[in-house]
Parts: structure tokens; C-alpha cells; sequence
């Protein structure tokens, strides 16, 4: 009987050391939940995907692009920040990749992220034309300031936040005082947004300085204006309150990348794999937003709708094995 115990008992340990490997296939893992929706959703995305499909031990902490950054070069953690817009911290995660600390895993907006003017997507559908700046341009009429009648108005970047510098510097480049428009200040974000939703809802012409990815682009199609190339070597100027000839210009494309640490990269190569495969266009993010916003649904809320419906993007990124973990998960 013994014998019998002792043979039932080194059958139950071998099982368990088989088993073990596979159970800790992937251990746990910390993502930045930064505190704007995209990169929000995002993380819980990559959170659900890691934790369905490869069996990780996922930890949301909150984050923003600084601190985040500053406590994966320093302290080796979180392990994963999906959304980080690089031109605020490029030095400080250039000098981290090159000690080894950081890896870059891919970018995860693939058309970066953008900022622009833009005019509805009706207007452009009834007059065809205006498609550019230099169109537009021509027809203040259609773009009435109603505090200045007579004049044109262009909706510029709230006081206080850098984009009204560029705006305001590119609205001089571009000859839009010249051309009789005003440079109006909505005052705030929320003003802004809710001027392009009520010209949407009203059908009426606005000219307005908006970004991408967000919700009100996924709400309220629009079309970002041409006629305006990057130009590097005079873009320090128009970004300079003090600019005194800024040039034509038009805003860089922003690049957005996964940035992981080094030790869950070398840890956990599956995962890693999975998450440098991530990558979506504003055009779905914009959408997914603009859900999310609608449904007043949360950032883990947004990420379920996303992968109950858009199987085809996701399913791309994983594995087989993960897919079908996924799919029997959900």
C-alpha cells in the first residue's frame, strides 16, 4: 500500500514538473496605462491579448510619456509602455536603447501620430476644391467669422498649449490675416471639440487645426488639408513665439513606438513578439474612440469591443496557438 501511495504521489510530481514549464510559460507582466484614451486602450488590448492568449500575469499602473519613461530607463519597470510619442523623450530613450536598458518594439500608430487643418468632409464633397490651403484661402466667405462679419475664421490651438505658437506662426506664414481671416482661440480643448461637432451637426463650413488619433476625428469625418510640405530646416522658427519670418511649413508626422525593457524582451520572447507586431492606423483608432466616447465605455471596455469585432487586425499579430487561446478565452 505504501509502495502504491509513494508510486501515486511521484506520478502527481511528475506531472506537475511536465506542467510547470507550460504554466509559466509567461510570468507576470506590468503595461503603462497611460492617461489618454488611445494609449489607454491600447494597453488593454495588449493586456487581454497577453493574458488570454499567452498566459501572462498582466498589471495595469498608471503612466504618462515622462515618468513612464524615466522608471523603465531607471528602475526596469513597467515592462511594456505601447504608446509612447517619442519626440518629447527621444534623447532620454535613444541613450536608454543604446546602454541596453530599452528595446524598441515597433510603431503602433502606422501613419504616426498627425496634426493638421482640416475642413468637414461634406464641404469638400460640395465644393471639390478644397482640398488645400491655398483654396481655402479664397474663401473666407464660406468660413464667416460671426464676431467679425466680413471675415473668415480659422479655429487655432487654445492659449497655453504649443500647437497655438505653430498655428499662430503658420497663419502668418500662409498669409491668412492677408487673405481676411481671423485667428480665433477656442479656449480650450473641449471648445474646440465642440465647435467642430456643431458645425457637423448643422452642416456648416469650419476651418479648424485639430490631431489625430482622437474621437472627435472618428466621430466627425474630416479632411486634412495639402498644399503644405515639412519643411525641417525652417520649422525651429515657426515653433518659436518669437519667430519673426516663419516660412510655410506644415506638421511633422509624429512617430509613436512600443518601447519595452530589455529584460522582459529577453524574458518573455513570445510576448515580445506579440507585442512588437502591434500596430493599427488612426483611421480604426479614431473609430474606436468615437465608440468609446459614445458609449461613455472604458479604456478595458473599448479594448473588448475592439477584439470582438476586429478579429482580422488582431489576429495578425499573435501566433496561432495565442489565436485560438484568444478565440476559446472570448
Amino acid at each position: 500500500m505504501r509502495l502504491r501511495i509513494a508510486g501515486l504521489v511521484a506520478a502527481a510530481f511528475l506531472v506537475l514538473a511536465l506542467s510547470a514549464p507550460a504554466l509559466a510559460k509567461c510570468g507576470k507582466v506590468t503595461i503603462s496605462e497611460m492617461n489618454w484614451d488611445s494609449a489607454a486602450v491600447a494597453a488593454h488590448v495588449e493586456g487581454i491579448i497577453l493574458t488570454k492568449g499567452y498566459g501572462c500575469q498582466v498589471e495595469m499602473v498608471p503612466g504618462d510619456t515622462v515618468p513612464t519613461v524615466t522608471s523603465m530607463t531607471e528602475k526596469g519597470e513597467p515592462d511594456i509602455a505601447p504608446e509612447i510619442w517619442i519626440n518629447s523623450v527621444s534623447e532620454v530613450v535613444d541613450k536608454a536603447v543604446k546602454e541596453g536598458r530599452l528595446k524598441i518594439a515597433g510603431e503602433i500608430l502606422t501613419d504616426g501620430g498627425e496634426e493638421g487643418w482640416w475642413v468637414p468632409e461634406y464641404l469638400v464633397k460640395k465644393y471639390p476644391d478644397l482640398t488645400t490651403v491655398q483654396a481655402v484661402k479664397k474663401r473666407p466667405d464660406l468660413f464667416q467669422d460671426k464676431e467679425d462679419p466680413g471675415k473668415g475664421r480659422f479655429y487655432g490651438c487654445p492659449s497655453g498649449w504649443a500647437c497655438q505658437i505653430i498655428n499662430a506662426n503658420l497663419f502668418k506664414a500662409y498669409g491668412l490675416k492677408e487673405a481676411n481671416f481671423n485667428l480665433f482661440d477656442p479656449g480650450s480643448g473641449a471648445g474646440l471639440a465642440g465647435a467642430i461637432a456643431k458645425a457637423y451637426e448643422r452642416e456648416q463650413p469650419i476651418f479648424t487645426y485639430y490631431w489625430a488619433p482622437t474621437s472627435v476625428l472618428g466621430k466627425y469625418p474630416m479632411v486634412k488639408l495639402g498644399g503644405m510640405t515639412h519643411d525641417p530646416k525652417t520649422w525651429a522658427c515657426v515653433t518659436d513665439k518669437d519667430c519673426a519670418d516663419p516660412k510655410p511649413n506644415m506638421y511633422p508626422k509624429s512617430v509613436v513606438l512600443t518601447a519595452v525593457v530589455a529584460k522582459f524582451a529577453q524574458a518573455e520572447p513570445e510576448a515580445f513578439k506579440f507585442v512588437s507586431s502591434v500596430s493599427w492606423p488612426n483611421s480604426l483608432v479614431n473609430k474606436l474612440l468615437a465608440w468609446k466616447n459614445d458609449k461613455k465605455a472604458d479604456a478595458k471596455e473599448t479594448a473588448e469591443y475592439f477584439l470582438k469585432n476586429n478579429e482580422a487586425v488582431w489576429k495578425a499579430w499573435v501566433s496561432a496557438d495565442a489565436a485560438e487561446k484568444m478565440k476559446a478565452g472570448m
